[in-house]
């Protein structure tokens, strides 16, 4: 029964997402595919759907830090919503296999910067006396948003293990900062993706996204509270693990069983 399964998935990726302000995507198109035997394009939508609404909830859980730049997060996502129509449009026009294997490639670099603690941090965009230095930090935060909202709209992803890092490593943020910042990155360029699917999208399993999305918003909100608490280098280090994990599984999946992708 799939009822079971697919609340059991949605307790981990809103735990992700509470505690990291990233990952549930990467954890949910598994889950969807191989544990709940969704084909790829079924998936892709229904992991948006999880996503955005968990992403909501453990956004609901960190509002009151007043840890999170909402002007970054929104120029981050004036970019990313775009960019998640023109990464749908190019994701059904290449091969699974390698767009995945290169999408681990990409996880792991981001992980091992994260743990080596190699990245510099030039805070273009950390808030200094209220505001905020947009001209260091327009371009850059454009830039990222653009590649978040293709590779949501290429995979069905969130987006926060790229999200997360860019906003401490490039941007400047601090980690509360950037988990909560995520969080409504993550939400806006969900739902944008979930738009450029719109046209073409099968017919979804309701049920089981009401069940998927239900446990993974009360893990998220539960999460989130807890979240609030941990030492910034906790959930860094947390995180970068989770991405590494995460990594191996997709690289392995992608290399030796693509046709899975499609459901075949």
């Amino acid at each position: 029964m799939a009822i079971l399964p697919a609340a059991a998935f949605g307790v981990g990726i809103g735990t992700a997402l509470g505690l990291l302000g990233a990952g549930g995507s990467i954890l949910a198109i598994p889950a969807l595919v191989y544990g709940l035997g969704q084909p790829l394009s079924v998936a892709v939508p229904t992991s948006l759907v999880v996503v955005a609404v968990s992403a909501a909830g453990g956004l609901a859980a960190r509002w009151r830090t007043k840890a999170i730049r909402l002007p970054v997060a929104l120029v981050f996502a004036a970019a990313s919503v775009p960019a998640a129509f023109a990464g749908t449009a190019l994701g059904k026009r290449l091969p699974d296999r390698w767009l995945l294997v290169a999408f681990a490639v990409l996880m792991v670099l981001v992980a091992v910067r994260m743990l080596t603690g190699t990245a510099e941090r030039d805070g273009a965009c950390r808030v200094v006396g209220g505001a905020v230095n947009w001209r260091g930090c327009l371009p850059k935060a454009l830039a990222v948003g653009a590649v978040v909202g293709v590779l949501a709209g290429m995979f069905g992803v969130g987006g926060g293990f790229v999200i997360v890092p860019a906003l401490t490593m490039l941007l400047g943020l601090t980690a509360p900062e950037a988990v909560g910042t995520s969080l409504v990155i993550i939400v806006v360029t969900s739902l944008g993706a979930l738009a450029a699917h719109a046209p073409t999208m099968p017919d979804l399993d309701y049920g089981v996204i009401l069940v998927f999305a239900g446990a993974a918003l009360a893990a998220s909100l539960i999460a989130g509270l807890f979240g609030n608490r941990l030492p910034a280098r906790t959930v860094t280090r947390a995180f970068a693990y989770v991405v590494l994990v995460v990594a191996v599984g997709v690289a392995t999946t992608a290399l030796l069983a693509p046709a899975a992708l499609h459901g075949g």
